[in-house]
């Protein structure tokens, strides 16, 4: 593509097909012991892939799970979604919830997760898949449970959040708008542009709230796909998948372009020993590409 800046943070032209056959795969996260984890939504299942092993179920009957992460002691946590929870795996093996409700209110679909160096954990939780009928909460937004166990909501202010990551030193998060209402997905349908897909900033308190609400970048288009998972390279530029592909930007929020891939992405990690792997889960199929810079890691 002429003039796409994000191709050249790439040390491979082409995207390689690691793994195929799934519904619809999400939730790639690389693990030190040489493993990319991910799910397949549809089908409640979580697989690890390596070169040596290929792919292996890692966990059946994940409620729907989506987003996962790694919390300050390495313990994987997973938004599941059909289970509206959070939860996170022992030593025993046993997933246990760590979220299930806020003010004796269910949660609405927790989507994606991530990890802060202090160990506080934020969560997405859109209420836009759930008719009005089965809402408890009457909002969509970023919940954040502290050190001590407590959940509280970090923000409100979010149409449809979705994918989220920090800025490298941690003074700025980043939350996905998948869309406004489900206007937006008829206009996509229509092959209209969807003026309600963007990036959002907010600077991130000692307290751990989310303040100073702005638009980052603008992912407006008519192409299939929404503003989806999102990670962060050691330089600051955010790599968030969304119409089309992945979608590029420097850390001002100037775009970059997109990388494009044989199937739409919806959800990215950085991963292998030097961190400069590029796996995207798009649709049925894992991918593998190679980045110039490091990513970061996506969890303390």
């Amino acid at each position: 593509m002429a003039g796409n800046k994000a191709l050249e943070l790439l040390e491979t032209p082409h995207p390689e097909m690691a793994a195929t056959g799934f519904r619809f795969t999400e939730g790639p996260l690389w693990s030190g012991d040489g493993f990319i984890y991910f799910v397949d939504i549809r089908r409640s299942l979580q697989f690890a892939w390596s070169r040596s092993t290929g792919s292996r179920v890692a966990r059946e009957d994940t409620g729907e799970g989506n987003g996962t992460t790694f919390d300050a002691e390495g313990r994987m946590l997973m938004c599941e979604g059909g289970r509206r929870r959070v939860t996170r795996k022992e030593a025993d093996g046993q997933w246990v919830p760590v979220a299930d409700g806020l003010d004796g209110k269910r949660l609405n679909r927790p989507n994606d997760v991530v990890c802060h160096s202090s160990g506080a954990i934020y969560f997405t939780d859109p209420a836009g898949r759930l008719p009005d009928s089965e809402r408890d909460l009457d909002f969509s937004g970023v919940l954040m449970i502290s050190t001590d166990g407590g959940l509280s909501v970090a923000t409100d202010e979010c149409e449809y959040p979705n994918g989220l990551a920090f800025s490298p030193d941690e003074s700025v998060m980043y939350v996905a708008i998948s869309r406004l209402n489900d206007g937006c997905m008829g206009e996509k349908e229509r092959g209209q542009v969807c003026r309600h897909q963007y990036i959002r900033a907010f600077d991130v308190q000692p307290n751990g709230a989310l303040t100073n609400n702005r638009i980052f970048a603008d992912m407006s288009s008519a192409e299939d796909g929404v503003p989806d998972g999102m990670k962060v390279d050691a330089d600051g530029r955010v790599f968030c998948t969304g119409a089309g592909g992945c979608w590029v930007f420097e850390p001002d929020g100037a775009p970059l372009g997109v990388i494009r891939l044989p199937e739409i992405p919806a959800n990215v990690a950085f991963g292998g020993e030097d961190r400069r792997d590029l796996f995207f889960t798009a649709r049925t199929s894992l991918y593998i590409l190679r980045a110039l810079t490091p990513g970061l890691p996506g969890h303390p």
